[in-house]
């Protein structure tokens, strides 16, 4: 459909690179006024997902939004709360579902979650759908991004027409070139922060499952490459990291994308390469459009006007979920 550059800034000025504009929200932004209604489905393979919803529990032709979040996030991360207060707000019921062993309870399997695991999110679209809901619009941010537009991929023409749009948020698009970039010492923080979270969870999961995981590699882990290569690849079936990277990276998945879909990444994010992202393929996509704003980091997107309740992406997506914009 289109690349569009977005010339002005968004960011104010005391944010003044991507490394800022990222880590504030992350550390200072407090959404209140969100109240979860949360269910537990069973998997197909005996495991479980938590679903978070805001809805009125009847869903007549109310549209849901259902949304995806990144590398350890989960439903009250405030990216997701301060999309689902806005979009609520507004009429639309919204469901924040959480991967296998976020949001605050482990998974029951040896296999947590990855960048390429669209099963989950397959079930929680059934779900969705066996409620009754007819308009369903799906967004996802970082990882969540890369898992919707795999999906979308997937699906391709042959998806659910009751499937209306897409919009995703600073994705890592070629997996690869992203766990390189954030090894980069000026990325430091973001490795050790998702380390930090990532490498108990695997020694936790070794206790139950010491036969599939070995936790005497725990120590050779000191990139994000290091964990996926020892851990996240073996674990869910893929034979290297590369190879993991290969199989779930978005951009091999967009072509057969058949439903409206836009991308915002911005060109100082600090953990997504700017020139990673497949721009050809987009710049000729008949169903995908890409915005590229000048700053906001990575699922930033923080405001310049100190008064304004929500941020410059969440605005933007309510816009691009009412008109297709």
């Amino acid at each position: 459909m289109s690349l569009t550059f977005l010339k002005e800034r968004i960011s104010p000025f005391w944010l003044p690179n991507g490394h800022f504009q990222s880590i504030y929200p992350a550390l200072f932004r407090k959404v209140e006024g969100v109240s979860y209604n949360r269910e537990k489905i069973v998997t197909a393979d005996g495991d479980f997902l938590n679903l978070d919803w805001t809805n009125t529990g009847s869903p007549g032709d109310k549209p849901l939004v259902i949304l995806s979040h990144g590398l350890e996030g989960s439903s009250d991360r405030q990216y997701i709360l301060g999309m689902v207060k806005l979009l609520h707000a507004h009429g639309f019921d919204c469901l924040a579902w959480n991967f296998r062993s976020c949001g605050g309870e482990m998974n029951q399997t040896a296999g947590f979650y990855h960048s390429g695991a669209t099963h989950d999110l397959a079930a929680v679209i059934a779900c969705a759908l066996g409620k009754g809901y007819r308009h369903i619009h799906l967004m996802g941010f970082s990882l969540g991004g890369n898992l919707t537009l795999k999906y979308l991929g997937e699906a391709g023409s042959g998806i659910d027409r009751r499937i209306k749009s897409a919009l995703v948020f600073s994705v890592p698009m070629d997996l690869r070139a992203c766990s390189l970039a954030i090894i980069a010492p000026r990325n430091q923080i973001y490795m050790h922060r998702f380390l930090q979270s990532l490498k108990p969870k695997v020694l936790s999961k070794a206790a139950h499952f010491p036969e599939q995981i070995d936790v005497k590699a725990h120590k050779l882990v000191k990139t994000l490459y290091d964990f996926d290569h020892i851990y996240t690849a073996p674990i869910h079936g893929f034979d290297s990291a590369d190879d993991y990277y290969e199989q779930c990276s978005s951009m091999h998945f967009l072509e057969p994308i058949s439903v409206p879909t836009m991308i915002i990444n911005a060109k100082n994010d600090p953990i997504v390469p700017f020139e990673s992202l497949p721009l050809d393929v987009i710049r000729s996509h008949t169903k995908v459009q890409m915005l590229a704003t000048r700053d906001g980091g990575h699922c930033g997107f923080r405001p310049a006007r100190m008064d304004d309740a929500f941020y410059w992406s969440e605005k933007r997506a309510l816009q691009f979920l009412q008109h297709g914009t």
